[in-house]
């Protein structure tokens, strides 16, 4: 088998596995710890009609595996915040001093040249790659590039 690393945004609560047995209405297995520490765990990307309470998919995991693989959305790493920039979701860090300033991914994509210099060197369309832009404490909006402090941050939050 291959190894994969994924990166979902999920919803989770502190739950024991018996906790988790009797919220889903199961016997949980008689050779199973039901005090065993885990986490509820709701989908939000897989819709599911397996419990009334939830729009998306539930299950239970572990305590240790379950923070091995996840991050509260408040203290991200660098690269678990580009992530859920390529996702369409605005994030920042509390360490900037700005108010209401957060980044998001802007798509490849081409607009109509505007400027003599761009018709000249590009013709009627310029294309441009894929970057992060940052909404500035301004209002504008310009294009971002990272420092070595915001790489190696983890006080990166998405913006709700």
């Amino acid at each position: 088998m291959e190894k994969y690393i994924g990166v979902k945004l999920i919803k989770a609560m502190p739950m024991n596995r018996g906790e988790y047995c009797r919220y889903r209405g199961w016997q949980g297995p008689e050779d199973e710890n039901k005090y065993n520490d885990g986490y509820l765990v709701e989908y939000l990307d897989s819709p599911s009609d397996a419990h009334p309470d939830h729009a998306g998919y539930i299950s239970w995991s572990p305590k240790d595996v379950f923070e091995e693989a996840y991050r509260r959305i408040t203290d991200m790493t660098f690269g678990l915040a580009i992530e859920a920039a390529k996702k369409g979701m605005k994030v920042a860090r509390r360490g900037w001093n700005g108010k209401d300033m957060f980044l998001y991914h802007v798509p490849a994509d081409s607009y109509k040249a505007t400027t003599d210099v761009a018709k000249f060197l590009l013709g009627d369309m310029v294309e441009y790659g894929a970057y992060l832009a940052m909404k500035t404490a301004q209002g504008n909006v310009v294009p971002w590039l990272a420092s070595q402090t915001d790489m190696l941050a983890e006080d990166w939050f998405i913006v709700e």
